[in-house]
């Protein structure tokens, strides 16, 4: 299950918040092993490497040549452990029972500063939440509510279907400033507070971080095997679920495209249709920029006619999405596209960005 390999740090090379990026000369056990690998450390879990040190790494997403890992995972430096953390509140313990399991202090525990406001909250007040299918709409949903209300606090709420530290994403260390807070949720960790599910996650957002609008998406690194059900997109219905029993506006995130070459992924994708359509048993703004394409747009109003009602399709003007998705801090990719190359999927993302700022603003 875990392809094994050690090797030396040749190289320090980027780093982001909460992670490094090494170069790593291998000690190979198998012909078909590259003499160096790019491996990335997260120095709360293993240490700080330096160059020289020896490193054991888990080489499965390399080997498998998965699109969003391309890297190496440094699991230990066994001849300098890092000292023992300092004594601190928490007992919330997530990727349980791994080698690499984390301690950490959730939002609501009695020892969390946030105590007092969360021991009580069992409600969102109408907070706009927008559920998202891949980490890439983030940006774009935040650019989306920055168009007309710059100065919205914006939380994310980051579920576990994809990497499990929010640490690996480098989209979340550039949007920094731009978010009042990150949460992650169930398995997920490394965000400015710790939840221990999706609910207790919102209810964070809302009542500790104070936020305007709430974005709810796995981290970085969906996983699909291609069938009806094998996505862990799934998550997104459950969201909408989650949202609406808090007393909150979940606003869907479609994805949507005419780029992508996969069938099942064109007009909208089946991720979308399923989540909303057979997950969420709420309803849900299910958000469409003006605007697309003909050929487009006749394919999403066709995709999601079943799913009306008990869902809502609103159509949001698209004026000045694109000046906001190319002023951002932040690269877009989505599958290896980047935001000319798949401009229907940002656009539509950033759509239901400024869908949840006007409820924003009419809850204020």
């Amino acid at each position: 299950m875990v392809r094994w390999r050690e090797g030396t740090v040749t190289a320090v090379k980027r780093r982001w918040a909460g992670a490094v990026e090494l170069e790593v000369a291998l000690t190979r056990r198998d012909p078909s092993d590259p003499p160096s690998v790019r491996a990335v450390a997260y120095p709360a879990l293993v240490g700080d490497p330096q160059a020289g040190d020896r490193v054991l790494l888990n080489t499965n997403a390399l080997a498998m040549g998965l699109g969003t890992g391309g890297y190496a995972l440094v699991v230990a430096l066994p001849d300098r452990l890092p000292p023992d953390p300092p004594r601190a509140p928490g007992h919330v313990v997530k990727a349980r029972y791994t080698p690499l399991q984390a301690i950490v202090l959730a939002a609501d525990e009695e020892d969390s500063p946030h105590r007092a406001a969360l021991a009580g909250a069992t409600e969102l007040d109408g907070l706009p939440v927008v559920t998202a299918d891949l980490h890439s709409a983030l940006p774009a949903i935040l650019a989306g509510v920055r168009a007309d209300t710059p100065t919205a606090r914006v939380a994310y709420v980051m579920t576990d279907g994809g990497a499990l530290p929010a640490w690996f994403s480098r989209t979340l260390d550039a949007l920094r400033g731009d978010l009042c807070g990150v949460v992650t949720v169930g398995q997920a960790f490394g965000g400015d507070l710790e939840a221990t599910n999706i609910h207790s996650g919102l209810l964070a957002a809302r009542h500790a971080l104070r936020a305007d609008v709430a974005i709810v998406s796995q981290g970085p690194g969906n996983l699909g095997t291609g069938t009806a059900w094998g996505f862990s997109g799934t998550a997104v219905g459950e969201a909408v679920n989650a949202v609406a029993t808090l007393g909150g506006r979940p606003v869907g995130s479609l994805r949507v495209s005419d780029a992508d070459p996969r069938e099942r992924h064109r007009g909208v994708s089946h991720h979308s249709l399923t989540a909303y359509h057979r997950v969420a048993l709420a309803p849900a703004d299910l958000v469409v920029p003006a605007g697309l394409a003909p050929d487009l747009a006749a394919a999403v109003t066709a995709a999601l006619a079943p799913l009306t009602p008990p869902h809502r399709v609103v159509t949001v003007p698209a004026d000045g999405l694109d000046a906001a998705l190319r002023a951002l801090p932040v690269k877009l990719s989505t599958m290896g596209r980047g935001l000319d190359a798949d401009h229907a999927y940002f656009v539509t993302c950033a759509a239901a960005g400024r869908h949840a700022a006007a409820l924003a603003e009419q809850r204020s």
